[in-house]
């Protein structure tokens, strides 16, 4: 039996699009060829990998567990190509890299400009997700590299150190506490919250620490990001809790301000997670050196 790489390319982009007419567009092929690789895949296998009816096609269980072999093939395959050519050209090939919002907006900026100074040649492709979401993107090959907060995520992936960084309560500068340095979490619940989105690092520790402390939290409104959060804090419907360096990037244009937490919780470790130290491509190792490598105080 001969699997032909170009035709687990096009099954695994069928299986991230939904459907075979988006993955046709994203692969810039017919629908018709893509139908086609996907009827000799089958025959190949020996195995139905879609249930095809006039709604389209319904993967069967054999295409998730083909999905996670053929990322781990083509990756190979991607890896075992920048490799030879990192010989004649210098370093080339792309890494994948997943990241919560906290190491995007405080991290990651400066330390990937300074990564793809030195190697112009690497293409990092950079998605945001939740930790939890990280986590399994990484362990299921849809990426390399993974920056989340530390946790347990189960024995399909490796975690290594990476940064520390302080949650801080965000206020409207005329707010009552505007004038306390620090405050303890029960003194924030009385007043409504402006909250992270749901399944977020943040929103799931605010929700844990209120019920522990036997006061409701107040969520007026949720948000996707900070700059939203600090736009509804700005307008003065709630607090907020987020990363003091991500807080720091606002505080010079709206009216807010930050008052330290004095909550253990308050001080969290990132982490790199990787599926494991071996199974990096040479390029990835290289970005994994630079992350830890670089100085704190610089990223």
């Amino acid at each position: 039996m001969k699997l032909d790489p170009v035709s687990l390319r096009l099954f695994v982009a069928v299986m991230e699009e939904s459907t075979i007419a988006a993955a046709a567009e994203r692969e810039h092929l017919a629908a018709s060829a893509v139908s086609r690789r996907l009827a000799d895949l089958e025959d190949a296998l020996r195995v139905d990998l879609f249930t095809r009816s006039n709604r389209g096609a319904t993967p069967t269980a054999a295409a998730f567990a083909l999905l996670h072999l053929a990322r781990g093939v083509l990756n190979d395959l991607d890896g075992i190509a920048s490799q030879m050519r990192e010989y004649g050209t210098g370093v080339r090939g792309h890494v994948r890299v997943v990241a919560n919002i906290s190491a995007i907006t405080q991290f990651l900026p400066a330390q990937l400009q300074s990564f793809m100074a030195l190697h112009p040649q690497v293409d990092v492709r950079l998605q945001e997700q939740i930790s939890t979401a990280i986590a399994n993107s990484v362990a299921e090959n849809a990426a390399d590299i993974g920056i989340l907060n530390d946790g347990d995520y189960g024995d399909r992936v490796a975690l290594l150190p990476y940064r520390t960084d302080e949650l801080v309560l965000v206020i409207p500068s005329e707010h009552p506490l505007a004038r306390r340095k620090a405050v303890k979490l029960r003194e924030a619940l009385a007043y409504d919250f402006v909250g992270a989105h749901p399944g977020s690092a943040i929103n799931n520790q605010l929700t844990q620490a209120a019920a522990q402390a036997g006061l409701p939290l107040k969520l007026r409104i949720q948000v996707t990001s900070y700059d939203a959060l600090c736009l509804m804090v700005n307008a003065g419907l709630g607090v907020g809790v987020m990363p003091r360096g991500s807080a720091a990037l606002y505080k010079g244009t709206l009216g807010i301000r930050t008052i330290t937490l004095n909550e253990p919780w308050a001080h969290r470790h990132l982490k790199l997670c990787v599926r494991s130290e071996e199974s990096l491509s040479s390029v990835a190792r290289l970005l994994v050196d630079h992350l830890r490598s670089t100085p704190e105080a610089l990223a």
